[in-house]
């Protein structure tokens, strides 16, 4: 066995202990293994594995281990997640090649990516990245905008909107964390209650994946705890 395949072993057993913590199925909380600043060989023992979705920060390496692996992969079915910054030079790139930009936080971005979008691609799948707890340095649009935002980016042609993430500033103990993902939870479901049908809740990482299935995230971003610690551009 590899050390990525006993790490993710390790990862996907702490998921369904959480989730058995929490009342909820394992089957409701999927894993994206965070691939950033890790070769596409480390991909591929994550692929060996049985780990099919990926996220990935650094658009341009992103794209190169995407192709990497679908020359290498061809019959892997592999999931590809944008979960970084997008600027305005980068979106087509991202619309070419990605399944799911997690990361949008501005109607001018979700414009290009849908205007982008090969036609012969399915919808791209996108989640709305939330500053949840007002850091005043981060990405993500407010509670305040974000159901204005929320119905623009729903009614574009060539993107589905999925739900949300957010990325908060680490706090700690669980029960503080908690509170946090909670936050995020409330506002999907708001959203939900304005009848936009969302499904997804993108938190938690490698230091809070329990405290974020507790408040009902979807989807766990994990890269420390699968590849091991990451050069210093991360």
């Amino acid at each position: 066995m590899t050390t990525i395949e006993g790490n993710l072993q390790g990862v996907n057993e702490r998921i369904h202990q959480a989730c058995a913590h929490a009342g909820r199925a394992a089957t409701q909380v999927s894993l994206l293994a965070v691939s950033k600043t890790f070769g596409p060989e480390a991909v591929a023992q994550a692929v060996a594995a049985g780990q099919r979705a990926f996220g990935e920060n650094y658009i341009q390496e992103g794209v190169e281990k995407i192709l990497a692996l679908r020359a290498s992969h061809p019959d892997a079915a592999l999931q590809w997640h944008c979960i970084g910054p997008v600027q305005s030079n980068k979106t087509r790139l991202v619309a070419a090649h990605f399944d799911w930009v997690q990361s949008v936080d501005r109607l001018k971005i979700a414009q290009r990516l849908s205007e982008q979008r090969p036609l012969d691609l399915p919808p791209l799948q996108v989640c709305l990245q939330v500053n949840v707890d007002g850091g005043p340095t981060k990405s993500g649009v407010t509670p305040a905008e974000l159901p204005a935002l929320a119905e623009a980016v729903a009614q574009l042609p060539h993107l589905k909107l999925r739900g949300l993430m957010c990325i908060p500033d680490p706090v700690e103990g669980f029960e503080a964390q908690r509170a946090v993902f909670v936050q995020a939870k409330g506002l999907l479901d708001r959203l939900n209650a304005q009848g936009l049908a969302l499904d997804t809740l993108s938190m938690g990482m490698s230091d809070d994946l329990d405290a974020a299935i507790a408040a009902g995230s979807t989807l766990v971003r994990v890269g420390r705890a699968i590849f091991g610690s990451r050069s210093a551009r991360a």
